[in-house]
């Protein structure tokens, strides 16, 4: 299943709503919002924070979004990982006031489980595992009876993995994830901690702390109870793309690897060939999209804040294609690459792109 079908089932389950009511779809934010303790957006419910927080009066009660995202802090884990990419996109549903925790986990298991034939992802139910924060026996009985599964394959898991907030003050609750069970060549059974091997690929806040301090994403102070609860959902577009598509990473979906294969083409080098080189082929393929995306929502090169981010993945990039034995400039050859996959969503990008290619490639000379 190709990432624009994945993006499109995802829209089309929620904006049917069954059982709870029709979502509004809304379109994604741009990555640069005005918040002074974002550097960039970094999940899909940055956009709804006022309406969690009771600030402003939200225009619907449902609503359900892909919003691109930008996380840097892991940007040396690139390559080298499943799990670690500096641009994705979050597919998320929410609820404001509306539904809360049984209407959450039933709209995500039945999309997760329902054939493809009817419009679903088709997961195989015996592969697939809740996770619930510690305590939350609310929760365990919810999954137990919509799923049917039984006890023992709800996961209890800590705050460290299962207390949602954006680490800092604001709203946050505690989750579920559903897990899937990649099989023990990526792990020992039953170890949550593994990492492949009991993949995360949703995760379902359930919205009802007010955070007044924040020392981690789940290390939290709580102000109190938020005025009304909600739901924030995460599922990872490019997860799911890989594990519908067969892949064992997110580099290699239909959306990024085509990028690879031009860098192979350019260099002569083999991608699966060698570790080293593996990893230098995919932080190019994730840097210059992450580049590209940030330099179409109106970021330029510089020396401080998101400039130097920007700079710091565009300098990345250059360098890694230089040390897989390409000296000529490969900006001109691989973004356009980019630009074709992603601007068959973002359309942006190819009326934008003589102004995000005049800035990309002036900073590749610099």
């Amino acid at each position: 299943m190709d990432t624009a079908e994945v993006r499109r089932r995802f829209l089309a389950h929620f904006e049917a709503g069954e059982g709870v009511g029709a979502h509004t779809v809304v379109p994604s934010a741009s990555l640069l919002l005005d918040d002074p303790n974002l550097l960039f957006v970094n999940a899909g419910m940055v956009q709804f924070k006022p309406y969690f927080l009771g600030q402003e009066t939200p225009p619907y009660s449902r609503a359900t979004s892909i919003q691109k995202c930008i996380r840097t802090p892991d940007i040396e884990e690139v390559g080298k990982t499943t799990r670690h990419g500096t641009f994705f996109e979050m597919c998320g549903n929410f609820s404001f006031g509306d539904y809360f925790k049984e209407g959450a986990i039933t709209l995500a298991w039945d999309l997760v489980t329902k054939s493809i034939a009817d419009g679903g992802y088709g997961f195989d139910e015996s592969i697939l595992y809740p996770s619930v924060l510690e305590g939350d026996d609310e929760a365990v009985a919810l999954w137990k009876r919509i799923t049917g599964l039984p006890d023992d394959r709800i996961v209890r898991l800590p705050p460290k993995e299962n207390y949602w907030s954006m680490g800092i003050p604001g709203p946050g609750g505690p989750c579920s994830e559903i897990l899937i069970d990649r099989g023990p060549a990526f792990g020992a059974d039953r170890d949550w901690d593994a990492g492949d091997r009991y993949l995360e690929f949703w995760n379902l806040v359930f919205m009802q702390d007010d955070i007044s301090a924040a020392r981690s994403k789940y290390d939290v102070d709580i102000a109190g109870p938020l005025a009304q609860t909600g739901i924030d959902t995460g599922l990872g577009l490019e997860r799911v793309a890989y594990l519908l598509q067969g892949k064992d990473n997110m580099y290699e979906i239909d959306v990024v690897y085509p990028v690879i294969a031009k860098a192979m083409e350019l260099t002569g080098k083999k991608y699966g060939a060698q570790y080293e080189d593996d990893v230098r082929f995919r932080v190019v393929a994730d840097h210059i999209r992450s580049s590209m995306m940030l330099i179409n929502d109106g970021v330029t090169p510089g020396n401080e804040g998101r400039g130097y981010v920007l700079r710091r993945l565009l300098r990345r990039a250059i360098r890694n294609v230089r040390l897989l034995g390409y000296e000529d400039p490969a900006l001109p050859e691989l973004m356009p690459v980019s630009r074709d996959k992603m601007g068959e969503t973002y359309t942006d990008l190819h009326t934008e792109w003589d102004r995000i290619s005049r800035v990309a490639f002036v900073e590749a000379d610099a």
